[in-house]
């Protein structure tokens, strides 16, 4: 079995929650060397890998395969280019890059130099997404006319310590942070838009940074609103669907980051499943007959991601998120920006 030496660039919660743990559980892939500027922590869970101060010393290295990169938004680009000329393939955690011209020339980049990006939109393995992405295949709400999608949280404390809370660091904010997601996952289901309109606020005091957005993306006959806050101490639905025969509703989420962060490996076999109470629930009007109930949750499975990696980079599969899918999230974020700036309906070209 051909096994991919891999570098990670920071090992705080993206790299030490979200990818270390699936890199080290796949047979495929070796964690070769960790970037740590300030600290050997990861020696603590993965001792066979080597700590570095500088990602450099990762570009110079030809055993390393793949690079993964967990740093600041704003660090995306210019680490993911010098990898990519360097001869790496790369795994960039979302979101891709702070603008679309630096998605566009890593994209020629890698072009270039036959490499290949991934993008980790993870929660494209969510249950529940996984759940409706299954219910809308099946038909059985009908056509769509809505979709509602939250991604809520409640942190009324501003952390000024960090760059997510710096509006001179270009990249901070949520709706770079979790707009990534409903953006990603809306582009999944829908495609793109052909309008969309955003609010854009900071509703906490003394915020420097978005913390509250709402957008609401325009199809022929649907539209899809995606909302987060910082400020939801009580939240509602995840997901909200409404068709022509039925709507789904679905409250929590999924259990997997919650998993991760208590330090629980993805090895067990009820990884990623939901219990029955956490079930959405559907209400259908099908031949005259009204259906109300539970539909099972599918277990969330974030491991497919580092698997598809995998299977790319040595089978030649194709790829689960692709490059100018995840670019075009950016894209969507620039056009909601100016929406709210100028607090108009903007049509989408991407």
């Amino acid at each position: 079995m051909k096994v991919i030496n891999t570098g990670i660039i920071g090992f705080g919660l993206s790299g030490r929650v979200f990818h270390a743990p699936f890199l080290h559980l796949n047979p495929g892939f070796r964690i070769a060397k960790i970037v740590e500027r300030n600290s050997e922590d990861s020696k603590t869970f993965y001792p066979e890998a080597v700590v570095v101060k500088d990602y450099k010393d990762l570009l110079k290295d030809s055993a390393i395969d793949l690079v993964v990169i967990c740093t600041p938004n704003h660090l995306h680009f210019q680490m993911a280019m010098e990898s990519l000329i360097a001869g790496k393939h790369i795994v960039v955690e979302k979101p891709f890059t702070v603008s679309t011209s630096e998605a566009d020339e890593l994209i020629s980049i890698a072009g270039k130099y036959d490499r290949r990006i991934f993008v980790y939109h993870n929660r494209r393995w969510d249950g529940d997404f996984l759940t409706i992405r299954k219910l809308l295949k099946s038909g059985a709400l009908g056509d769509l006319n809505e979709y509602e999608a939250h991604f809520d949280r409640y942190r009324p404390e501003i952390s000024r310590d960090t760059w997510r809370e710096d509006n001179k660091i270009k990249g901070g904010g949520v709706l770079y942070d979790l707009g990534s997601h409903l953006i990603d996952q809306a582009l999944v289901l829908f495609g793109i838009p052909s309008e969309l309109e955003a609010e854009i606020e900071n509703q906490r005091n003394g915020s420097r940074v978005d913390d509250y957005f709402r957008i609401v993306m325009h199809y022929k006959n649907l539209k899809a609103i995606l909302t987060s806050g910082m400020l939801v101490s009580e939240p509602g639905p995840r997901y909200i669907l409404h068709g022509v025969l039925g709507s789904f509703i679905k409250y929590g989420i999924d259990p997997q980051e919650n998993d991760l962060r208590q330090g629980l490996m993805p090895d067990s076999d009820t990884w990623g499943q939901e219990s029955p109470e956490k079930w959405g629930l559907v209400t259908i009007d099908y031949l005259d007959v009204n259906v109300n109930g539970s539909v099972e949750t599918e277990a969330g499975c974030y491991q497919e991601f580092y698997q598809n990696v995998y299977r790319v980079l040595v089978n030649g599969d194709e790829m689960a998120v692709k490059a100018w899918e995840a670019r075009n999230v950016i894209r969507i974020i620039e056009l909601a920006f100016e929406s709210s700036r100028f607090q108009k309906k903007l049509k989408v070209k991407i």
